[in-house]
């Protein structure tokens, strides 16, 4: 695939051409479009989802927050051609696949998510974690506190910061515990880099201090 047409709104084609490029080696590659409406999850949302989101209002009184319904909405979008999608076409054989687009939330969605998770990974390994041991700590928070984090997420700041100074504080090094005399001395220092999965449910505050 050489070219592609440009971005179509939903239930449209796109028209017009954009270089798309080759991979390095020159090799092919193929592409197979995913088709959720096809998963067993997609078919348990799109089938029960109005008569849950009624039968938590009926049993609340309230609903669920906009920002849920938002999710299940997105979800059912995901990959659903007739949702938008993005025409390729080869420059050789002018063959053509569609692209449908994707959600990118951060709540269930499996593609979005794993493609996420391998996005950032590959980020942190590549541009962000430097060559020295990396120590991973996991805060677990209840679920009142789950919820709150969700619905007012600018208090999920301080409270990453209250965690950061906990661990760093943690790595100060014990003053009643030998010196090594024949390493040369060197300063450690702390860093950390939150992941947050879910609206405030697990916060992964991953701690770097080079040893020696």
């Amino acid at each position: 695939m050489d070219e592609a047409v440009q971005p179509a709104p939903a239930g449209k084609a796109g028209t017009g051409t954009v270089p798309a490029g080759r991979p390095e080696d020159g090799r092919r590659v193929h592409y197979e479009r995913r088709r959720p409406e096809d998963t067993a999850l997609y078919q348990l949302v799109q089938e029960h989802l109005e008569t849950f989101l009624a039968q938590v209002e009926l049993e609340t009184g309230a609903g669920l927050p906009e920002f849920v319904k938002e999710e299940f909405d997105a979800f059912l979008d995901c990959g659903i051609l007739a949702r938008g999608f993005l025409r390729l076409r080869c420059a050789d054989c002018a063959h053509e696949k569609l692209v449908a687009f994707s959600c990118k939330r951060r709540g269930f969605c499996p593609s979005c998510g794993a493609r996420r998770m391998a996005e950032t990974a590959a980020h942190l390994i590549d541009h962000v974690i430097p060559r020295v041991p990396v120590r991973q700590w996991v805060l677990s928070f209840p679920i009142p506190l789950r919820l709150l984090f969700a619905t007012h997420p600018q208090l999920l700041a301080p409270v990453l910061q209250i965690v950061y100074r906990v661990i760093a504080g943690s790595d100060k090094p014990d003053s009643n515990a030998p010196k090594p005399t024949l390493a040369p001395s060197r300063s450690s220092s702390v860093s950390a880099r939150p992941l947050t999965k879910s609206p405030g449910a697990i916060l992964n505050s991953r701690r770097l201090a080079p040893t020696g």
